[in-house]
């Protein structure tokens, strides 16, 4: 007996100190991180190295207790900004597009394969959800620096998609076990309403639990080293409490989470480091029982059913769900095809899997492997191409920031200030001279060795080591202040635009330089406001608007979205690869009105309008009376 623990202590840790490694690798060479960790699993497994794990209720048990602490990090680390940016599109997908996804896919999987509709049905809920660490992880591995936009509709959508495919999926396993053949009217009000109750007790609970979390935290003063542990402790108690009353703990332990992470919560820089850490270990644990639990010596009978079905969710399924759930919302078709495109398949599907032989279908093996097969091929050939896609779809933007070297510090028995320790970067504002705001109190200066007051070092030089108080959340100014100008690559060199210009500015004057062909509303705005109307009523870093003969550029807002800084171009903005399908409602609209509008005009006007159309395109800019300077950096 002795002997067998030590024996699997060393298996066990031995699997994640490779998984751990593997994650160099996937760094390295932008592999899918999931997909390391899966073959992982499967090398060990029956089929590998004789690992023998067939205890499917033992798999479902570990995974979903994972799941939930990778929910709750997930929804602590997303900011409430980054959720009212992207709530609509975001709660869309993965509402009506995971239901959308379902039955696509599922009347795929009937005609495949020789499953019943309810089972069909069943195999398109498991593998409905996308998984957020998969997408993230290349994001970060590529140094993909998305638009704000794009990436928090994935995020936010990858956090909670999740509990609507575990309802769909239990609820399908629980019907079918039960013999039931239900009408299809039937089935659906079943569904609604208990989709209802399940979410929406799932939200008080999650509500609730995240406000006592706070609440707890901030009345105990426990110990630095417990206070982790315990906030990690209060989730789960969130998620089982949830579930035990008949509510979906996913979506529970997501929105304690989201609210713990969005409140003045006491010691928030030692949870974040401590949740982060738990998450990795979550996945680690999570991809290899998956791994592990898999046989591929049964995958060849189902292999090319189970490929094709792969390559139609990820060319037909998720796509036509993605654009008829984004109709309402005017997004750019790149972004509408790279958020069809990043819809990886992962851990999440391969879980809901076990759930058919939870419940003794007769088919629940078959299922297991088409989706163990189906998330393997999302990986392989979408978790290769999402940097290179993102590029061809011109939606990497520069980097804001260039290097820095920061460091967080919590000061004991204070709830509203932090210690934060900057070093010094050659090159950045503070070095150059630009002194540090009011609100924050520098205190100590480490430079060669020597510790001195603020007050008595003169003016700061690269390499000094700042300490300086400031309010929790404090301004961003700070890392601006710090932080190295950012690297230009020579293909972004055109990207800011030839001349800054200021954004308060009169519009008029934009007008009397370059006849943009601006409204006399227009004219009456400041050429930052009109950016932001043009943009309809949100600017965000690298948003682009053409006014006739120039393009104007948003090269920074700040903490309250107001346009800081523009950036004017005169030459065409460079070549993005065109998308010819995903029509917004409002590009719907915008060409049924231009239709509308040569429709009633007389074949004279349209031939009179070319001539001034062509004189705008090849106006001269005249020179600068809104421009300031002339300037490619950042």
């Amino acid at each position: 007996m002795e002997h067998a623990i030590y024996l699997v202590t060393l298996v066990g840790t031995a699997l994640v100190v490779a998984a751990a490694f593997s994650s160099l690798i996937a760094f390295r060479f932008g592999a899918p991180l999931l997909l390391l960790f899966l073959c992982i699993g499967l090398a060990t497994g029956t089929d590998g190295l004789g690992i023998e794990f067939d205890n499917a209720r033992l798999a479902y048990f570990a995974g979903s207790l994972a799941l939930a602490v990778i929910l709750f990090d997930s929804g602590f680390g997303t900011p409430l900004n980054a959720l009212r940016q992207a709530a609509g599109p975001a709660l869309s997908l993965a509402t009506f597009g995971v239901l959308i996804t379902t039955g696509l896919f599922g009347a795929a999987a009937h005609y495949f394969i020789d499953l019943t509709w309810l089972e069909s049905f069943l195999l398109g809920a498991a593998v409905a959800s996308t998984d957020a660490a998969a997408v993230f992880f290349l994001l970060r591995a590529g140094e993909i620096n998305l638009r704000e936009r794009t990436r928090s509709t994935l995020e936010v959508e990858s956090g909670t998609n999740d509990p609507i495919a575990i309802f769909l999926t239990i609820t399908l396993v629980e019907i079918i076990a039960a013999r039931a053949n239900p009408e299809a009217k039937m089935l659906v009000t079943d569904l609604f309403l208990g989709f209802l109750i399940n979410m929406g007790l799932g939200a008080v609970v999650g509500v609730l639990g995240g406000l006592a979390i706070v609440r707890l935290v901030d009345r105990l003063n426990l110990d630095h080293g417990l206070l982790p542990i315990f906030v990690l402790t209060l989730s789960l108690m969130v998620f089982a409490a949830a579930g035990a009353i008949g509510g979906s703990g996913f979506l529970a332990v997501y929105l304690a989470g989201l609210v713990a992470g969005n409140s003045d919560i006491r010691a928030v820089t030692i949870l974040k480091r401590f949740q982060d850490g738990m998450s990795w270990l979550a996945q680690i644990i999570m991809f290899l029982i998956l791994g592990l639990f898999a046989t591929p010596s049964q995958f060849p009978a189902i292999l090319v059913p189970a490929v094709l079905l792969g390559l139609f969710l990820i060319f037909v399924a998720r796509p036509i769900a993605v654009w008829v759930c984004l109709i309402p919302f005017r997004l750019p078709r790149p972004e509408i095809a790279f958020i069809s495109w990043v819809g990886l398949r992962g851990a999440v599907s391969i879980l809901l899997a076990i759930t058919p032989l939870l419940g003794g279908l007769e088919n629940g093996r078959i299922i297991f492997n088409i989706a163990f097969i189906v998330v393997l091929v999302s990986l392989v050939v979408q978790g290769w191409t999402v940097g290179p896609l993102a590029r061809r779809l011109g939606l990497i933007v520069p980097a804001r920031l260039g290097p820095l070297d920061k460091v967080e510090l919590e000061l004991p028995g204070s709830a509203h200030h932090e210690l934060l320790a900057y070093r010094v970067a050659p090159g950045s504002p503070v070095a150059r001279g630009e002194r540090i705001p009011r609100w924050a109190r520098p205190s100590l200066v480490l430079r060669d060795g020597r510790s001195m007051r603020f007050q008595d070092m003169g003016r700061l030089a690269a390499g000094d080591h700042v300490y300086i108080f400031v309010p929790d959340r404090y301004p961003r100014l700070l890392d601006k202040l710090f932080a190295s100008r950012a690297v230009v690559d020579p293909e972004d060199a055109d990207f800011f635009g030839a001349f800054a210009v200021d954004p308060a500015r009169s519009a008029a004057e934009l007008e009397a330089a370059y006849a943009p062909g601006l409204t006399e509303e227009e004219r009456k705005l400041t050429v930052g406001a009109l950016v932001t109307a043009r943009l309809g009523g949100h600017a965000e870093y690298a948003d682009r608007v053409l006014l006739g003969p120039i393009e104007l550029i948003v090269r920074d807002v700040d903490d309250k979205g107001r346009i800081t800084g523009l950036g004017l171009s005169f030459e065409p903005t460079a070549p993005v690869a065109r998308v010819p399908v995903f029509l917004s409602a409002g590009e719907i609209g915008d060409r049924i009105a231009a239709f509308v509008r040569n429709w009633r005009k007389p074949p004279e006007a349209q031939i009179a309008e070319t001539p001034i159309a062509e004189a705008q395109a090849d106006a001269k800019p005249a020179p600068e009376p809104v421009v300031e300077k002339a300037a490619t950096e950042n």
